[in-house]
């Protein structure tokens, strides 16, 4: 199944929320001993749409209609939202164990001790 946002995002204002600069992040990984890659496939799909706006996502199939109940991966905004998510969830260990850009995640350590105690802060924010 497909569906096309493209008049709703034309229509919608863009979030202004600036993403990462993912350089920096990057370059930000260099000298840690010790680094996991995680992806949060899916997990715009954990944020639920405002009541408001689920009508606006609403798709036609044969025998009924529907809309999202949750945000959908192609509407205008979901990076900026998805972005703004994680950097609140992860403020207070942004910069030192973990590096986020959307839905990849970067946990840094400078020692494999070290490691498992970020991992264990990373998971337990995400949780």
């Amino acid at each position: 199944m497909c569906v096309d946002y493209t008049d709703l995002n034309k229509a919608y204002p863009r979030d202004a929320y600036p993403l990462p600069n993912i350089d920096r992040l990057v370059d930000g990984a260099t000298g840690n001993k010790v680094l996991s890659f995680l992806s949060a496939y899916s997990g715009y799909n954990q944020i639920p749409m405002a009541t408001s706006d689920m009508n606006k996502t609403t798709f036609i199939i044969d025998d009924a209609n529907y809309f999202y109940k949750v945000m959908s991966f192609s509407l205008k905004n979901a990076e900026a939202t998805y972005q703004r998510l994680l950097d609140k969830v992860f403020s207070h260990i942004m910069g030192k164990c973990v590096a986020v850009y959307v839905d990849d995640m970067v946990v840094q350590s400078s020692s494999h001790h070290q490691y498992v105690e970020d991992l264990s802060t990373v998971f337990s924010a995400l949780r």
